[in-house]
């Protein structure tokens, strides 16, 4: 299982500890660092649908133009601005085999896990 995010998310804090007290193993993996490559990208939205990963509640998409929003929401130009701008993904992104989940709640992560 992997989980994607971004280690001082608040959020991110939340899923790690949830995972960890249930001893439930995973490998986490940065969006800044390394950061998430076309391929990765691409194998994520075969499983998850572009419009539930992009955060829209975020800071980064406020900053965003009108053309990027756009952009970002097509999955022929998404690629190509999520890379540029990781913080758009909602946190966690976890994949575990042929399944994707988004974001973090006791109550989905009990259902996932448990």
């Amino acid at each position: 299982m992997i989980v994607y995010g971004i280690k001082n998310c608040d959020t991110m804090k939340k899923a790690f500890t949830w995972l960890d007290n249930h001893k439930i193993e995973y490998t986490f993996h940065d969006y800044r660092h390394p950061g998430l490559t076309t391929d990765q990208l691409t194998k994520i939205l075969k499983l998850i649908d572009l419009s539930e990963i992009v955060n829209k509640r975020s800071t980064s998409w406020r900053a965003l133009s009108d053309s990027e929003k756009e952009a970002v929401l097509e999955p022929k130009t998404a690629i190509e601005i999520l890379q540029a701008h990781p913080t758009l993904v909602k946190r966690p992104l976890i994949i575990n085999g042929d399944k994707a989940m988004v974001g973090f709640s006791e109550a989905s992560f009990e259902k996932a896990f448990l």
